[in-house]
């Protein structure tokens, strides 16, 4: 089973990649290694697979067999260990140019194993305009064997300057149908729930996994999706309003508490509290409490994004639910993400007429505009039910 195996859907992309390791081999070996750049960009919808389509080409060009998927190589690269791997995702809303120039000055160094310095950049449109421009500048003229493999949504969401300095890779939705026999054939689930799974994900392949694995998942999303038939008043409005951010709120002290209890005590400790001898004492030796408090920011940014990116994933299944309720007024022959809401869909479908529809889908996209731009979250949310409602 090779690196490539693991990409659904993604013929035309793992073609690209293939090719592209073996002219990478090539260069290795001494040939010209045409077909091999130092710069790739791998775009794609949420759930397409950018990270994880970088992610094997990064262990095809450092494995001798060009991704084989079992030797030690492929594992470290699976796991992150390998040491010419620089593996880097922004924790927080944004990358700063400080951590940008560290991340270059770390990429400089030749590969330790003799083949390739590997960057794998997820997330690279976070990347702040200081950042941008310090990336560009190490892409202009990168070391020799350095290979820098940034992940984005779009082209777009990237300096025009660096996007026509990488190769761009382009990932699709992959197919309901394909989405569903991974999951059976991978997570041993039955065939109905992968395929319910697989469409209520839209193609994300991740969130297909959790909602066929994680039952609280699956309850949220119910929670999610009963909005638009419990909106009867105003004060109903507000009170899913809350509930929506609490329930984000929740997932983001779920996901980042144990993560930061267990980097803050490695702080702590790395600065000396609880040490014992000549010369120490149980406090935080000097710079100790600078550390600290930059440690707290850079959770407290990450808590913040892991919260908006709960909230932006319940906004775009209540798309997809008017976008279903749309489907079925006009009785279009499609499939259906919300199918499993099919009372509620046709019940939204009689009652409102489709420039309603459009114009609740228009709120929808509004409070993300409104959240991407720091509105005060409760504030955003209760404007959109508000809309909902009329």
């Amino acid at each position: 089973m090779g690196v490539f195996d693991d990409l659904v859907g993604q013929e035309r992309a793992v073609d690209v990649l293939t090719r592209a390791a073996a002219a990478a081999a090539e260069a290795v070996a001494g040939g010209s290694g045409v077909g091999m750049t130092h710069a790739w960009l791998f775009t794609g919808p949420p759930g397409a697979g950018r990270e994880a389509a970088a992610r094997a080409f990064a262990a095809a060009l450092l494995c001798p067999d060009q991704g084989c998927g079992h030797c030690d190589l492929c594992h470290q690269v699976a796991i992150g260990s390998h040491p010419d791997l620089e593996s880097v995702r922004p924790e927080g809303l944004s990358y700063s140019v400080r951590q940008t120039r560290e991340l270059i000055l770390r990429a400089a160094g030749a590969p330790t194993l003799g083949r390739w310095r590997v960057v794998l950049f997820e997330d690279a449109d976070r990347a702040t305009e200081a950042a941008a421009n310090a990336l560009l500048k190490a892409i202009e003229e990168p070391p020799p064997r350095t290979v820098w493999l940034l992940c984005a949504p779009s082209p777009d969401d990237l300096m025009i300057t660096i996007r026509s300095r990488c190769r761009v890779v382009t990932l699709t939705t992959p197919s309901t149908e394909a989405v569903a026999r991974v999951l059976a054939g991978r997570e041993s689930v039955s065939p109905e729930v992968a395929e319910f799974a697989a469409r209520a994900g839209m193609g994300h392949i991740e969130r297909a996994r959790r909602l066929a694995l994680d039952e609280e998942a699956r309850q949220r999303r119910l929670a999610v999706l009963s909005i638009p038939v419990s909106l009867s008043d105003v004060g109903a409005c507000v009170a899913a309003a809350e509930r929506l951010v609490k329930t984000a709120e929740a997932e983001a002290e779920a996901a980042t508490a144990e993560l930061n209890e267990t980097e803050t005590a490695e702080l702590r400790k790395i600065y000396g509290e609880g040490s014992s001898g000549k010369g120490l004492n149980r406090g935080l030796v000097r710079g100790g409490a600078g550390a600290l408090k930059e440690l707290e920011e850079r959770q407290k940014s990450r808590a913040t994004r892991v919260k908006r990116d709960s909230l932006d994933q319940a906004l775009l299944d209540l798309v997809a639910f008017y976008r279903d309720a749309l489907a079925v007024r006009f009785g279009a022959a499609v499939e259906l993400a919300t199918e499993d809401r099919r009372a509620d869909l046709e019940a939204v479908a009689r009652s409102a007429t489709p420039e309603q529809i459009l114009r609740r889908i228009d709120a929808i996209m509004q409070c993300r505009r409104r959240l991407a731009a720091n509105v005060n979250p409760q504030i955003a949310v209760e404007a959109m039910m508000v809309s909902l409602r009329e």
